[in-house]
């Protein structure tokens, strides 16, 4: 993959934009095979179940919380290897549940394959957004939105007229809910976290922001690449088994905003110019942090390297447009 070395990053070497290679499956490729018949019409049967009807029906958090697993169970993801900092294996019931996200907290997670959307869905039920490197605002999406997403052209804007709001005021509408953020705003093979979003920095000053890494074995479920579904179904489903590897750090605060500081409101950005100057930052404006709010960023971006036991970029969304630019150029 040398012609794609200008999509390093320079410090560490590291390409978190390239496919993660499949291995090969060798005298057992019938074995896999037979899986991926079996396996891939069960698996869109409960996905096209979910999301026709049964997110829809009064079922239960519990219930829908049942199915997601089902979703996840059939193509083989039985294993989740959940550990959170300064927690002993085994002793997670026995901790105060502050230590894992609840209601009015934040979640900022790595952002790699459509399964980080339904994990996070079975176990915290969060209000799923968008983010973007040219806004501090967030998108509110659905589930199956930010399945999607995963698969979905890196953005460095929203379109106009797009709902945007700011976290501490959806924190403020929604205070029996978790909210889920994926700073790195594209996808990756799980390798290096990229910059982040700035829109971490509008979360309220009380709300707790936990860091979370998801890893998968094999790693070639991620989709740092877009409109990767063939591939993306067949290593899903083909491999007898899927392995989770969850971390989460202790929280943090965003301790750059004042107690007091006015959030902005819904109604301000709900209009046809959620893409003008009031919702989106220039250049300059990007580039203006103070200490405290860079100091915010860069532990939220620390905690995801050392979780997810990798090394931060310096490659941000607009490096991943101009690779998948020059990946389809190279495939035509």
């Amino acid at each position: 993959m040398e012609k794609y070395s200008q999509y390093r990053d320079r410090a560490s070497g590291i390409a978190p934009f390239l496919p993660v290679p499949t291995a090969s499956a060798g005298i057992y490729y019938p074995v896999h095979l037979f899986l991926f018949f079996i396996r891939l019409p069960l698996l869109l049967a409960a996905i096209l179940t979910y999301f026709l009807f049964l997110q829809w029906l009064a079922i239960g958090s519990l219930g829908k919380k049942a199915s997601l697993w089902l979703i996840l169970g059939v193509p083989g993801i039985w294993w989740i290897d959940l550990q959170v900092d300064g927690v002993k294996k085994g002793s997670l019931a026995q901790q105060p549940k502050s230590r894992v996200p609840q209601p009015q907290s934040i979640i900022a997670c790595s952002s790699t394959s459509p399964i980080d959307a339904l994990y996070l869905a079975a176990i915290f039920d969060p209000i799923f957004t968008t983010s973007y490197p040219s806004t501090r605002l967030v998108q509110p999406i659905s589930l199956l939105q930010a399945v999607l997403s995963a698969f979905g052209q890196p953005r460095i804007e929203p379109d106009v007229g797009t709902c945007l709001i700011d976290l501490e005021t959806l924190v403020r509408q929604h205070p029996n809910r978790v909210i889920a953020v994926f700073p790195e705003c594209t996808t990756t093979n799980g390798r290096g976290i990229l910059s982040l979003s700035q829109s971490l920095l509008t979360a309220p000053r009380t709300s707790k922001i936990f860091p979370i890494n998801l890893r998968y074995t094999p790693a070639d479920i991620t989709t740092p690449v877009p409109a990767s579904y063939s591939t993306f179904l067949w290593n899903l489903t083909s491999q007898p088994t899927h392995c989770i590897r969850v971390r989460i750090a202790e929280s943090l605060h965003n301790t750059s905003r004042p107690p007091a500081k006015d959030s902005v409101s819904l109604e301000s950005v709900h209009d046809d110019t959620a893409s003008s100057t009031d919702t989106l930052l220039s250049s300059e404006d990007a580039e203006g942090m103070n200490a405290a709010e860079k100091s915010v960023l860069n532990k939220v971006g620390e905690a995801l390297a050392r979780l997810g036991r990798v090394k931060r970029v310096g490659l941000g969304v607009e490096d991943k447009i101009r690779f998948v630019d020059a990946w389809s150029r190279r495939r035509r």
